[in-house]
Formats: structure tokens, C-alpha cells, sequence
């Protein structure tokens, strides 16, 4: 089976590693590696967002990925605003920091970010607060996207929550005639050299959430806030892990490809791949395993230095209506935040709400942990938290 190269390829994967230790060390000691701690407040919190929507402006730089300004949905926009899209296509999160520098330095209105770089453009003081109540549809969000601690510090919105995913236990179901539902299933011994995971420090956040629960006595409470002893517990297991793994993938199509042509059997994946792989007829299902499971969350956020904020607003509104939503959920293989999608991606693509989990009812989300970038300071204020270029380093030993 050809895999065609998906949009986020490399994206989230492939070169997050130098993005906060760039980012951090942009901003100030405290704040930088602070985190959303209750009585300490990003550069930008006292900055008052819009209270209304204007006259556009005419135009709308984005700073975004591939595809994320797609014309099916973007040319509507510009007919029915008059907002030009300028975009500017960035294949890893060092560039997004690079770019967002000094608030986007003029030149950029907003830019899409992943809940694991996100923290780090609010800390450096890059985006503005944003006005929710000029998001009609924010109210039909899901609730746990309306506040989420990766774009929301201090109930302060630096951002509004466009897409998400989990990320699931993939599994050829020939090999598990018992369906798996623990992540215990990529560190069994009994499957040594048919498992594949990203290549992606934050699998030390996956590997905690698996401890959290297998290992109560170590107390992790959140697997992107670990104290010394709790991240040298979870880097023991990913090192008792390394000689199980067949190969880390970076690209979706790698992972697609292994279990295509069945050299892995179980791994870490997202439901794109599932789907994916069942529309190519190979035995597989996936899953959200007892323990739990990690995901990102994307967001719009406003550059502090935007010179068209209406645009961006108008814009903001506009891919969080369902119809919008739905089209970027299919076209990328997400999952939309706005609940009135799931009909709009049924009428594009039957099965697709269940396929994606757009459905899910709001326990649903009681078992997932979205991605933050990890700081040293942790949320009882304390900074005994491991800050996340320990992880980088750590990760970049684990694999050697």
C-alpha cells in the first residue's frame, strides 16, 4: 500500500526538540518555566483583549502548518470578510518561536499551536488574551476545550481550541485475539521487536501515565509534572522498553507502513492510523487503555503584536463553526472541539464522528491527559518539576 506523507508529518514529531529550550529561554526565570501557577501571570495577562470585532482590515498573516488554511474552506472566508490570507507554512515548533518572536514582530496576526509549545509562546509574552465571547460557537465547544491548562493560565484565554486528538493503543487484532486494554502491551517482553511508538520525548509523559497507575507509590498526580523521582522511574521503564521497539516512527506513514506489512503487531498511534489502515483492509482496532492516554489539543492564538486583529477574530469564528470544523477534521484526520460537528462530518463521511471520537461524551475525557509543555515549576508552586530539555536529553539517551 503507498502511504501518501500526512499534513502534520514532522510536525509534532520531527523537530519539537529544540523548541522550548528556545522558547524558555526567551522568557523570564520565574514565569518562563513557571507554568500556570495561581499568582503568577504571563507578560501579556494584563493586556485587554477586544471587546468587539471591527472592520476587517483587509488581511490575515498566518503562521501555521500546511493545509491549515486549506481553500475549501479558506476562499469562502476571504469571499465572505474581505480578509486576505497571507499564510506562512512552518514544518516544526522551533520555527514557530523563531517566527512568534517579539509577539510576531508585526508581521503575524496569529498563529496554530499544539498544546505541548503553546505555554511557551504565552510565557515568552508572544500572544495577547483572547475574547471567547466574540466566539459565537465557543459555547457549543466541549467543555474541557473551552479552559484547557494548554492555552488558559489563570482562567486568562491565550487562545481558542480548534482540534484534537488521542493518543491510542493500535493493535493487529490476528495477533490479539483478546482484545489488549493496557499499555502494558508495548512494554511485554512477549512482543520484543513487533511494537512501534513515536519518536517523541513526550512518550516520558506516556510512560508515567502507565506508572501512575502500575506504580501508585511513586504519587504521580500529572505526567507532565514529574519530580526527580518520578522521571527517573518513568526513563527506567522507557530503557527496559528500547529493546522491545522494532522501530520509532516519526511519520504516520511509517507507522502505517509496519503495521501494513506486519512487522510491528501493537504500538502507540493516533486515529488517523486506524483509520488509515482498515480502509486498506489490514486487521487492526485501537483503543483508550485502562490507564488512560495522552493527546494534543491545537489552538489559535493571537500574536501580541497582531496588525489585524479583526481578521483574526473573524477568522477564529469562523473555523470554529461546525461546518469548518468538520472539514479540517477530515482533511487532517482530527478530531474537531465543536460538539454540532459530529453531523457535519457524518454528512461528509459516514462513521467518520465515531472514527474520530467527535462524540464522546464528557467522562470521555476524564481518562485523557492533553499534552503541556513541561516546566519546572509544577502547579503547587514548588519547582522541583523536570523542565522539558532533562526530557529532550533523557529521550536522545533512551533511543541511543
Amino acid at each position: 500500500m503507498k502511504v501518501d506523507k500526512h499534513p502534520l508529518d514532522g510536525f509534532r514529531l520531527g523537530a519539537f526538540a529544540a523548541v522550548v529550550v528556545i522558547a524558555l529561554s526567551a522568557c523570564s526565570p520565574t514565569p518562563g518555566r513557571g507554568g500556570p501557577t495561581p499568582g503568577v501571570q504571563p507578560p501579556t495577562a494584563g493586556v485587554k483583549p477586544l471587546a468587539s470585532v471591527g472592520a476587517a482590515e483587509s488581511d490575515l498573516f498566518l503562521l501555521t502548518t500546511e493545509g491549515y488554511t486549506d481553500t475549501s474552506w479558506a476562499a469562502p472566508f476571504t469571499k465572505a470578510t474581505g480578509c486576505k490570507i497571507t499564510p506562512k507554512y512552518v514544518g516544526s515548533f522551533d520555527e514557530i518561536v523563531k517566527n512568534m518572536a517579539n509577539g510576531g514582530g508585526s508581521q503575524w496576526d496569529m498563529v496554530s499551536a499544539s498544546g505541548d509549545a503553546a505555554l511557551a509562546l504565552i510565557y515568552s509574552g508572544d500572544v495577547n488574551p483572547m475574547n471567547t465571547a466574540l466566539i459565537p460557537d465557543f459555547n457549543n465547544f466541549q467543555p474541557v476545550f473551552k479552559a484547557p491548562a494548554y492555552n488558559t493560565v489563570n482562567s486568562i484565554h491565550y487562545g481558542i481550541s480548534l482540534q484534537w486528538g488521542p493518543n491510542t493503543l493500535l493493535f493487529n487484532t490476528k495477533k490479539f485475539v483478546n482484545p489488549p486494554t493496557s499499555w502494558n502491551a508495548i512494554y511485554d517482553p512477549a512482543t520484543k521487536g513487533l511494537i512501534t511508538v513515536p519518536d517523541n520525548p513526550m512518550q516520558i509523559a506516556d510512560a508515567a501515565l502507565y506508572l501512575s497507575k502500575t506504580q501508585p507509590t511513586l504519587n504521580i498526580k500529572d505526567p507532565f509534572e514529574l519530580n526527580q523521582k518520578q522521571f527517573d522511574a518513568a526513563i527506567a521503564l522507557l530503557k527496559e522498553q528500547r529493546p522491545l521497539i522494532k522501530r520509532y516512527w516519526a511519520l504516520v506513514s511509517d507507522e502505517i507502513g509496519m503495521f501494513q506489512s506486519g512487522e510491528v503487531v501493537v504500538g502507540s498511534a493516533s486515529p488517523y492510523q486506524t483509520t488509515q489502515l482498515k480502509a486498506a483492509g489490514a486487521p487492526v482496532a485501537d483503543t483508550i487503555p485502562s490507564e488512560g492516554a495522552t493527546a494534543w489539543g491545537d489552538s489559535w492564538m493571537l500574536a501580541a503584536k497582531a496588525p489585524h486583529p479583526n481578521c483574526a477574530y473573524l477568522w477564529t469564528a469562523y473555523v470554529s463553526t461546525p461546518k469548518v470544523q468538520a472539514q479540517q477534521a477530515l482533511f487532517f484526520g482530527e478530531t474537531p472541539v465543536n460538539m454540532k460537528a459530529c453531523a457535519e462530518m457524518e454528512a461528509l463521511q459516514s462513521g467518520s464522528c465515531a472514527q474520530y471520537h467527535a462524540g464522546e461524551q464528557a467522562a470521555y475525557f476524564d481518562a485523557i491527559k492533553f499534552w503541556r509543555t513541561p516546566l519546572q515549576r509544577c502547579g503547587d508552586g514548588t519547582s522541583t518539576c523536570i523542565p522539558y530539555d532533562q526530557w529532550v536529553a533523557a529521550w536522545t539517551a533512551v533511543k541511543a
